[in-house]
């Protein structure tokens, strides 16, 4: 696993990702990534109205900083964990239950999809997504499935 200013990536073995990433993409010169933003909804929570409202603009005014540099596909937040549920399919029988699936401090709360170079290209925009903050952005490459 590596790390990235105190914030854990899905990497695994670096050279072995951008190898086999790229040894079977068709794309030659951009790759989309999605950054996952992790954060502590508590943390989050304790902010006043006045410090969500500027995380908010912060975050919009990213948004628009990665359109004009290329970078930016689609971005959201997504509402609090208690409107979450998690499907469970085994043996031909779907269970759901309330919440995300990970039990740990930070969940998911939103998303940015981004198109960049290389992976490290992908990291230096993720590392100025303004929640990370209050977690941590996760930076993982789009598999790109080939629809015949």
């Amino acid at each position: 696993m590596g790390k990235y200013q105190g914030c854990s990536l899905s990497i695994w073995g670096l050279r072995e990702r951008l190898f086999s990433v790229h040894s079977h993409s068709t794309i030659k010169e951009a790759m989309k990534y999605l950054c996952l933003a992790y954060l502590e909804e508590k943390k989050l929570n304790a902010l006043s109205k006045s410090k969500l409202e500027a995380l908010d603009k912060k975050s919009l005014g990213y948004d628009e900083v990665l359109r004009k540099s290329g970078h930016y596909i689609v971005s959201n937040a997504l509402q609090p964990v208690r409107f979450a549920a998690t499907v469970r399919n085994r043996n031909g029988k779907s269970f759901v239950t309330d919440g995300p699936f990970a039990e740990t401090k930070e969940q998911l709360g939103g998303f940015v999809l981004i198109e960049a170079r290389d992976l490290n290209e992908a990291i230096q925009v993720a590392a100025k997504i303004p929640p990370g903050r209050f977690g941590c952005i996760e930076v993982r490459p789009i598999m790109e499935l080939n629809q015949q």
